[in-house]
């Protein structure tokens, strides 16, 4: 997104609310291939309330529910909806104030909650769930401003630690935290940069362990940002340059894509534009600084189709198992109408969602197969994959200037 726009609230009385749950994935021997999933769409939503939507058991039923914007819908059919705040919907042509949903049990009543971040330079807040007596969701602003149009809620500290906001924050790269014994009070911000010329609609950002010491690091477009052994009093992250995107993408993700134990790094190259590409991570053998190896999945060039494939506009990237053989596929597509029908490269282009299947080979290399998942729907600035509907495939749920919709996976059908 860029300032041109101005960003306008329709009427809102909050800032919305839903989750950001990623499926669980086996990175390990590759298993036998099944049939690549057909999917069956619901359109929960026609109008535009949100980029970003999740799934999560908010009512502790044991089914996942549908999390978008003001509302959520009851799992597994979806067709019962709720309330989370007051909404009235907003205008294609402009911006939402919900750009990533994420849930959690901040106030610890075993009740998720659902943490919301806005419009980019704007707030964070979390929705605390009514429980079973129902009613609204009482809204806590627990951070501004939130820069980046990529930033995410994720357990960066350690898998037994709580999650933090990872963003950018006035010039500055970092995570906020929040007390447990009072989550609704100001969240403390923690610089792990020197001050720099990140704004609010900078691009691209992930979190990961890219030197496999244990602990996640943090990815921007031009760097990844070494955690350290120690973080008391806030020390300033060594900084390993490496420019993986000029404009940058959006969701940088750190696995090991061709199976040789080292981490690598996948991102898209331009939020706005074209290109797609894992890095594969080359470490020196005299113990220096790594670097990267680039491998084009999609190219930077409109014409350049590889393997019959070409779409912009990657404003949200994910993992998920497609076609079952227990190597994480990459998930990604058009984000539709970023910057209304005339501010794009292609914005009138088929709104696709696709999967590019991994397929490891000899001698540790690795190449991405493209696989349409649908022409119709496309992606917003948050694309969560989860098996909700417990067929061992994983399901989408999408929020963006088409409405809110869910895509089940049919383990018999075939791949469009």
């Amino acid at each position: 997104m860029s300032p041109r726009p101005l960003f306008r609230r329709a009427r809102r009385v909050a800032s919305a609310a839903a989750l950001a749950l990623s499926a669980a994935l086996v990175v390990g021997a590759e298993a036998p291939r099944g049939p690549m999933p057909g999917y069956t769409k619901l359109t929960l939503e026609k109008a535009f309330y949100t980029e970003g939507a999740t799934f999560a058991d908010l009512n502790k039923d044991g089914h996942a529910d549908a999390i978008a914007g003001p509302y959520w819908w009851e799992g597994p059919d979806f067709t019962k909806r709720h309330d989370i705040y007051p909404a009235l919907p907003f205008d294609p042509l402009r911006y939402s104030d919900n750009f990533f949903s994420f849930t959690h049990d901040f106030n610890g009543d075993g009740w998720l909650d659902v943490f919301v971040i806005g419009f980019p330079g704007v707030d964070a807040s979390w929705y605390q769930n009514p429980g079973a007596k129902g009613g609204m969701w009482r809204r806590n602003v627990v951070f501004l401003p939130v820069d980046n149009e990529s930033p995410t809620f994720a357990r960066l500290l350690g898998a037994d630690k709580a999650p933090v906001l990872v963003c950018m924050s006035r010039g500055r790269l970092g995570y906020a935290t929040w007390d447990p014994k009072a989550p609704a009070t100001p969240w403390v911000f923690h610089a792990v940069s020197p001050q720099g010329n990140w704004q609010r609609f900078t691009h691209g950002m992930g979190v990961g362990d890219v030197n496999g010491d244990g602990r996640e690091d943090i990815l921007e477009k031009d760097a990844w940002w070494e955690q350290p052994a120690a973080l008391k009093d806030d020390p300033v992250w060594k900084r390993h340059p490496f420019p993986f995107s000029a404009k940058g993408g959006s969701q940088m993700i750190v696995m090991d894509v061709n199976g040789d134990a080292v981490p690598d790094v996948i991102t898209a190259k331009a939020a706005h534009g074209f290109g797609l590409s894992w890095f594969e991570q080359v470490r020196s053998a005299e113990g220096g600084e790594s670097t990267f190896k680039e491998h084009v999945i999609l190219a930077e060039k409109a014409e350049e189709k590889l393997d019959g494939v070409q779409f912009a506009q990657l404003h949200a990237v994910t993992l998920a198992d497609f076609d079952g053989d227990g190597l994480p596929d990459i998930i990604t597509g058009k984000r539709w109408w970023a910057h209304g029908p005339t501010g794009d490269i292609e914005p009138a282009a088929a709104p696709l969602l696709s999967a590019f299947v991994l397929r490891r080979g000899p001698n540790h290399t690795a190449t991405y197969e493209p696989r349409v998942i649908d022409d119709s729907t496309g992606v917003g600035t948050q694309l969560v994959a989860a098996d909700v509907n417990g067929d061992g495939r994983p399901d989408f749920i999408i929020g963006n200037k088409r409405g809110t919709a869910v895509l089940l996976s049919q383990k018999q059908g075939g791949s469009k």
